[in-house]
């Protein structure tokens, strides 16, 4: 049994031996150069990554900063703690606004609109009136 224990070790280890020689026998892949295909007809470019920061002070403690970075505007408040402990530099979660409205835009259409019509009523008294046509003659209802 021991001389047969022996070959299997023997076998194994020369086993062990000829197998990189047999895997760097073989020949590499060949490799196929490909054509420069045409540029793409879209470019992309990055996004404005400019920030701006505006902060609001009272009394030389900053109380609201806003922070506009491409098309985001949040808002950054410090967490004012209650009573008259005072604490690090420490800033509540930032808030975002979700709607926005303007009242005051319907105001300045209507502005707008009064003085265009005001404008074309000058233009229009600055100008000859042209004759008109005369009116007809209202029906009369029959009886």
């Amino acid at each position: 049994m021991r001389l047969s224990s022996a070959w299997i070790t023997v076998a194994s280890g020369l086993a062990a031996c000829a197998m990189p020689l047999l895997v760097g026998a073989q020949q590499p892949p060949v490799l196929e150069k490909l054509e420069e295909g045409e540029p793409p007809a879209i470019t992309i470019r990055k996004p404005d990554t400019e920030k701006q920061i505006t902060e609001k002070r009272q009394q030389g403690k900053v109380t609201e900063v806003k922070v506009k970075s491409g098309k985001s505007t949040y808002y950054l408040k410090p967490a004012d703690p209650a009573g008259s402990a005072m604490r690090g530099d420490e800033i509540r979660a930032a808030q975002w606004p979700v709607l926005e409205f303007d009242m005051g835009v319907k105001k300045k259409k209507a502005a707008e609109e009064a003085a265009a019509a005001a404008a074309a009523k000058d233009a229009g008294a600055a100008q000859p009136a042209a004759k008109t046509p005369p009116a007809a003659k209202p029906a009369t209802p029959a009886k």
